[in-house]
């Protein structure tokens, strides 16, 4: 399988900078991640798009992952990204629009917590996601928590910190 698999930061991505005591988004931890899983057959492409908090992404920074999704779907049978859970369901929304064409999936996913965090969701969501990627059809899908919903109509339920379906 030739995945192409997207960071443009998030939650996921966020590593802890000693020297200025925060989390922030300064490179990705996709290949910690990938180095970890045990992923025969799968070849992956790795682009990174950005490194933001998705709480900071603009529609201009949307535009450009829908373009970059565009760009890679022709030799990609599957698209993976990881992405902010905060705007998540508003970049999903989008690439629903702009990519609708596509006869890939194209597959969301991100953490609740940093992946350097003991308790970090991160590899379930990644593992859960270049699953989904394999077994589902076409459409843009959010693969996080033991569950894969399509868009339109998700949504972040902050309460129970996953996503569902807004019906």
């Amino acid at each position: 399988m030739r995945l192409t698999i997207l960071t443009t930061g998030g939650t996921i991505d966020k590593t802890y900078d000693e020297f200025q005591g925060s989390l922030r988004n300064s490179h990705t931890v996709l290949d910690v991640i990938l180095d970890s899983l045990r992923i025969p057959d799968l070849f992956v492409r790795h682009i990174e798009v950005m490194h933001k908090d998705s709480l900071d992404m603009t529609d201009e920074d949307r535009k450009t992952i829908a373009k970059t999704v565009c760009n890679a779907a022709p030799t990609s049978d599957a698209i993976v990204i990881l992405h902010g859970t905060d705007t998540l369901s508003k970049t999903g929304e989008h690439l629903c629009r702009e990519c609708a064409d596509l006869e890939i999936p194209v597959v969301l996913t991100g953490a609740m917590r940093p992946y350097e965090f003991r308790d970090t969701d991160a590899i379930q969501n990644v593992t859960e996601a270049l699953l989904a990627a394999r077994l589902l059809g076409r459409g843009v899908h959010v693969a996080m928590h033991n569950r894969v919903l399509s868009f339109p109509g998700v949504i972040k339920d902050r309460q129970a910190l996953t996503f569902v379906r807004n019906d």
